[in-house]
């Protein structure tokens, strides 16, 4: 592992051992993960970053390669939505970036999120044995609790070319006194069947780098290629009764119908007079309302 420059590094700040929390290896990492044929081009794993969605946008401008993975072992002011920060414990979680530069379909950028959404699922159950669910458009759930968050973002370079970073923190050994609210879970905390990173980590990537060639292959149309439909399958949000946080600091309310051709929730909205219509929302964050919460 590397310490990159202006940033900390984790070993003096856990009580934890390498055999409690068990660093990755980058070595093992890039055998595993790079070669002729994959899209992974380059895997760094550091021991501290702030952020490595911040991080990997600036290696963007600065000519990084699609395919470049970014992974910290300790994350110390990650960013989610809305420009939330939180901190994971040292190699208590997996936190790293992907740089991706999908070309020529940016109405449907709003799939790479989701597709990574998608990874995670597929790979938790294979891997750590969990059923865990997603809610749209950014958080992985296992029992209605948070177990991951992913945060994707579009970096303008030179010349007007689009990259996207798509971030990931998954919580894997934290204790229940360090996760940041009740509303939150790790693998330890459901007591999975796998608390290793390391398969979990390649788990992740192999079965995002799956979906984004497939996305590539039909020119970003996730309905013909059958992402939608496994999205769908996986995903929490749909049919249920949501209250919706837009960025503009409005609320909607109403039934999460769908995921439409550009990855965007579909709300079957209700105005104070008990009409409403169908509206396509492009972000936004996501509360699930409970049967027994519907009359407030």
């Amino acid at each position: 592992m590397t310490e990159v420059p202006g940033f900390p590094t984790s070993s003096a700040s856990s009580p934890y051992t390498d055999l409690d929390r068990p660093p990755l290896r980058q070595s093992a990492l890039r055998r595993a993960l790079l070669g002729a044929g994959e899209l992974w081009r380059e895997i760094e794993v550091v021991d501290a970053l702030e952020s490595t969605n911040t991080e990997l946008a600036r290696r963007a401008h600065a000519g990084a390669p699609e395919g470049s993975v970014l992974v910290a072992e300790h994350q110390t002011a990650g960013r989610g939505r809305l420009n939330r920060s939180f901190q994971t414990p040292p190699r208590a979680a997996l936190t790293f970036s992907v740089l991706v530069r999908p070309g020529p379909h940016p109405t449907s950028y709003g799939w790479l999120p989701l597709l990574m959404g998608s990874a995670a699922v597929a790979a938790l159950d294979r891997v750590a044995g969990v059923r865990a669910r997603l809610k749209w458009p950014n958080d992985v759930l296992l029992d209605e609790r948070k177990l991951a968050g992913i945060l994707s973002e579009a970096v303008t370079e030179t010349g007007g070319s689009v990259a996207i970073v798509v971030g990931m923190g998954l919580n894997v050994s934290q204790t229940a006194e360090e996760l940041p609210s009740a509303a939150a879970t790790s693998l330890a905390h459901a007591e999975a069947g796998c608390l290793d990173r390391d398969p979990l980590l390649r788990a992740v990537l192999r079965g995002f780098a799956e979906r984004y060639g497939q996305w590539q292959r039909a020119g970003g149309d996730a309905e013909a290629c059958g992402l939608a439909a496994e999205y769908r399958q996986q995903c929490a949000t749909i049919g249920r009764d949501v209250h919706v946080h837009l960025p503009d600091q409005s609320l909607r309310t109403g039934v999460a119908t769908d995921i439409d051709a550009e990855g965007r929730l579909v709300l079957q909205s209700h105005d104070a007079h008990g009409a409403g219509g169908q509206i396509p929302l492009t972000a936004g964050d996501v509360v699930h309302v409970r049967p027994d919460e519907r009359t407030g």
